[in-house]
């Protein structure tokens, strides 16, 4: 291998490790906060591309019916519970208007815009606007009454919310893959490498968003919440911080991210609806090099990762897989020797 192939591989997986390191802030970002394990953060990326490459069809994505139809079972869930709380009639009414408010407007805005080819960019606004609600949805209905249980109980429900969404997925978008169009065609050359203006547009926003979630956690009072329940659940209850509040908000930025990581690789990769599954175990191998609590060892292993897969996909392409996966068992053993084993679960 001469130096210009190892720097376009090495281009190649600092592109890659720039996605994978979103995802794995994601996932230390919702275990830090929720202690859920949150497998099914691939399968917002999935989501994000398939939605886009819905609208650009002018179909409506089966994503903004998902919206409404989880809305409707938490206000529907909300209002028993106000009801056996003995709350007025007129205020559970007011509270699950409240929640369908939004994803009635996104339902309605898609339809109109959907046959109508809005440009790129509106349509990547209003994917968002139709992924991410759905973080928080699924954080209500499937691991709000379970807060308080063991991260094993956790880790099995993210197991059947994985399969609930892949399913779904396939429902939504057909078993056929679709690559979205780049947001930036330009290309540029700087010796044996081409850099096109995809790439530094991940790199970009890649960068941004790091630097936003920073300043979010540093600046805001939502941030210091988040990072208060991370910290001690119980200790932010007694200080008047939401720890329901903390999860959704924590799931809403996991789901934020993994949409806006699928439309990211869209335009550089075939994704189909059940693709995200791996997307996102590499970046939750990526997390495993933070422990899962840090997120700039998360980002460096997100890097490695994203390295490693491109340098094995030229040796040894067809195990590529399987080098990044086993990747894991080392980094495991290491931090098992380096904290031990404690009696109790936290």
């Amino acid at each position: 291998m001469d130096f210009s192939v190892a720097s376009i591989l090495m281009l190649d997986g600092a592109t890659n490790g720039a996605v994978y390191a979103l995802l794995a802030l994601a996932i230390v970002l919702v275990f830090a906060v929720t202690r859920v394990i949150f497998i099914p953060q691939g399968e917002f990326v999935a989501y994000g591309a398939l939605t886009l490459a819905m609208l650009q069809t002018g179909k409506v994505p089966g994503t903004a019916w998902l919206l409404i139809v989880l809305a409707l079972l938490v206000a529907v869930l909300e209002a028993v519970a106000g009801l056996r709380r003995g709350l007025p009639a007129p205020r559970v009414a007011s509270s699950a208007l409240k929640n369908l408010l939004f994803p009635a407007a996104v339902l309605a805005f898609t339809l109109w815009a959907a046959p109508r080819q809005l440009p790129l960019l509106l349509q990547s606004l209003l994917t968002l606007a139709i992924v991410a609600p759905l973080g928080p949805l699924v954080y209500r209905l499937a691991y709000e009454k379970l807060a308080d249980a063991t991260v094993l109980v956790l880790l099995i429900v993210s197991v059947g919310v994985h399969f609930m969404l892949t399913g779904l997925g396939l429902v939504f978008f057909g078993a056929e893959g679709f690559r979205n169009p780049s947001f930036w065609d330009t290309r540029y050359s700087a010796g044996p490498l081409a850099l096109s203006g995809q790439t530094l547009i991940i790199f970009m926003v890649s960068v941004a968003l790091i630097v936003g979630l920073f300043l979010f956690f540093e600046r805001t009072l939502r941030g210091k919440a988040l990072r208060a329940t991370a910290v001690n659940r119980l200790g932010a209850r007694l200080m008047g911080i939401s720890t329901s509040g903390a999860g959704q908000l924590s799931f809403g930025l996991a789901a934020f991210i993994g949409a806006l990581s699928g439309l990211l690789i869209g335009p550089t990769t075939t994704l189909f609806y059940d693709s995200g599954f791996l997307i996102g175990l590499k970046g939750f191998v990526a997390a495993i090099f933070g422990g899962l609590a840090s997120y700039p060892a998360a980002a460096l292993g997100a890097l490695f990762v994203g390295l490693l897969e491109s340098f094995s996909s030229f040796y040894a392409s067809a195990f590529k897989e399987v080098i990044v996966f086993t990747l894991i068992i080392p980094v495991l053993l290491w931090r098992s020797f380096q904290h031990g084993h404690g009696d109790d679960e936290e």
